[in-house]
């Protein structure tokens, strides 16, 4: 039996899948190159001494999921494909509900109609909203949710615990991702954003390329120790070890599991460019610019629940994550272009 990984060439899912394939397991990558690469496809196989199988395909593709599901045992879904640009979905919010939202429904109905009712499920502490106190924890009111993309996840995560509540036969695990940076050590895979960054190591990595001039840092005035935004930032291949826990654990466990992946532990923007300048030795220029609206304060996680239920713990602290980031940058200074 396989797992299909939705998204699975994409910076996350990359990782999970050579992840998986190292824990012997057999995997099919689902993707349509969106935000990621086909260039990506012989380093999962470099890094993991095999190659999973692999199809070219749109979530919102129902006769293509139908084909995939026909032509390979399938038996548990791995759920990362959608647009991811919060700016972008402020700009083009329909855009994000149809994708992300009508393909997920397409995925589920394609999933329940070939028997496969095991998902682990791509979410995002997004969902938490603004009404919330750090550390977040999975009980806490979820909504609220300050840009579209976020809203996504939100909608989401109520279509899944629908769609268990109503057939007893789903398993659904709701994982509620943090902020995931770092690469896989070897400076092979890591994250490739299009265009400008939006999230901060890829914008730091950068800056340190020369490929931007700057750090633009939105907000210096936050009720924060240095006055900038504090975050929950995790490694993105401890992240990646969570959803193997997380996919064994919900194959035993039907209905709907929910968990935070982070860290329990937040750092600002300046500790992060102090971090990667230590790690990378190089300087990073940065200006102070306006907030940006929806921004909070300080947002972080507790996963003591992963701990406790599923045995999972982020080892890699904020020297590795940004070394790692470092080494994929410098020795991909044109993503995998190179």
């Amino acid at each position: 039996m396989a797992t299909l990984v939705t998204g699975g060439t994409g910076y996350i899912g990359s990782h999970t899948v050579v992840e998986l394939l190292g824990a012997g397991k057999d995997v099919v990558i689902l993707d349509n190159f969106y935000n990621s690469s086909p260039k990506v496809l012989p380093r999962i196989a470099e890094l993991a001494g095999r190659a999973p199988a692999f199809e070219e395909c749109d979530i919102r593709d129902r006769a293509g999921l139908d084909r995939i599901f026909e032509t390979y045992k399938i038996d548990s879904v791995i759920h990362f494909a959608g647009l991811k640009a919060v700016g972008e979905s402020c700009e083009k919010p329909l855009l994000y509900y149809e994708n992300n939202i009508g393909g997920t429904v397409t995925l589920c109905e394609a999933m329940a109609a070939h028997g496969c009712k095991n998902i682990v499920f791509s979410s995002s502490a997004t969902v938490y909203g603004s009404g919330n106190v750090s550390p977040l924890r999975e009980d806490m009111p979820v909504g609220g949710t300050t840009n579209p993309y976020g809203t996504t996840k939100y909608y989401i995560e109520h279509i899944l615990e629908d769609t268990a509540a109503a057939d007893k036969d789903w398993h659904v695990c709701l994982l509620r991702y943090f902020n995931p940076i770092g690469a896989h050590k070897s400076g092979r895979i890591g994250e490739m954003p299009n265009g400008i960054p939006n999230n901060l190591l890829p914008y730091i990595t950068q800056v340190a390329a020369g490929k931007l001039d700057h750090l633009n840092i939105y907000g210096n005035d936050y009720n924060t120790p240095d006055g900038t935004g504090v975050r929950d930032y995790i490694h993105v291949v401890d992240l990646a070890l969570g959803h193997l826990k997380a996919m064994d654990y919900t194959a035993d466990h039907a209905g709907v599991s929910i968990f935070n992946l982070g860290t329990g532990k937040g750092y600002s923007v300046l500790e992060i460019v102090a971090a990667f300048e230590k790690a990378s030795g190089v300087k990073i220029p940065y200006e102070f610019a306006p907030r940006r609206p929806g921004d909070l304060d300080s947002v972080y996680s507790d996963p003591s629940k992963a701990e406790r239920v599923l045995g999972w713990k982020a080892e890699r602290g904020i020297d590795e994550m940004c070394a790692d980031s470092y080494r994929w940058q410098h020795q991909n200074p044109n993503g995998y272009e190179d």
